[in-house]
């Protein structure tokens, strides 16, 4: 049987077209000696034409510290993973999220206290840079941790061990741990898109729990919890190191529910503020979950 990991490491290399390479490299550029990787993930990995769309990666630092001139954003993001920033070239647009190679470990593995990384790990990705050989061993060793990690909290409460079947419990289970845009059905449809795929990672996945459905439970009840209030927080955050961030929130959130929120001049002058009274309001409308 083919290994988990050689699986993901195959999935990893892929290729990609030019321009999502060269971003990466450029957004690896800025931060120099720190930077280990860059991943690129989304809906985009899907696209044969990226004009007009939002491009996602992860950055992968050294460490903080070392990432950032500014203390407080180094501060930021060891206390609010991850910090998020736009970034642009060539007519194309993205916003990259900023770990360290530890952080980036640790938010892939059973004992990451949010679903925010494992949930969108355990879906395809790629490698589009690394620093070096040892660089990309851990990003692959990384990513390697985050289907399990789904398998070992959604299997317990799965209607069967059947590996679909704990696919999809497992990605709905993390919708609703974080505020989310999209409609209900959008976890159903990201196995949906490509369940060849899902069905051979599925029967790599090794049996590694004996937890019982009420352990489980509490897990999943506490990572929904601290899901919604780091959801708030991140937004938060986002609003002062994201710039435009409360209009590219907007956007997304009338892209996914269907709504017509308009960012008014004041909003763009305090994005803090902004996010703080704009979640709340969402909330109750359902447009976010």
């Amino acid at each position: 049987m083919t290994t988990l990991r050689a699986l993901v490491e195959e999935e990893l290399a892929h290729p990609v077209l030019p321009q999502v390479t060269e971003m990466a490299a450029a957004i690896a550029a800025l931060y120099g000696d720190a930077a280990r990787a860059v991943l690129f993930y989304g809906s985009c990995l899907r696209e044969a034409r990226l004009d007009g769309l939002m491009l996602d990666f992860y950055l992968i630092v050294s460490d903080y510290p070392s990432a950032y001139e500014k203390r407080w954003l180094a501060t930021a993001n060891r206390l609010i993973p991850p910090n998020v920033f736009p970034f642009t070239a060539d007519g194309l647009a993205a916003k990259y999220a900023v770990l360290s190679e530890a952080d980036f470990a640790a938010l892939n593995s059973t004992d990451a206290t949010t679903v925010s990384v494992w949930a969108r790990f355990a879906q395809p990705s790629r490698l589009v840079w690394s620093k070096d050989a040892a660089a990309r061993d851990r990003a692959v060793d990384a990513v390697a941790k985050a289907a399990p990690t789904l398998f070992d909290l959604a299997r317990p409460v799965a209607a069967s061990h059947d590996p679909m079947a704990v696919w999809q419990e497992g990605f709905a289970r993390t919708y609703q741990c974080e505020l989310r845009a999209e409609k209900k059905t959008r976890s159903g449809s990201i196995v949906e898109a490509d369940p060849a795929r899902y069905a051979r990672f599925g029967a790599a996945i090794p049996l590694t729990t004996t937890m019982t459905r009420p352990a489980a439970e509490r897990i999943w009840q506490k990572l929904r919890k601290r899901g919604k209030r780091a959801s708030v927080l991140r937004i938060a955050k986002a609003s002062l190191t994201f710039s435009g961030g409360i209009d590219y929130l907007a956007w997304k959130i009338n892209r996914h529910a269907g709504t017509q929120i308009e960012i008014k001049p004041w909003q763009r002058r305090f994005p803090l503020v902004a996010a703080l009274f704009l979640v709340p309001r969402l909330l109750r409308q359902g447009a976010v979950r």
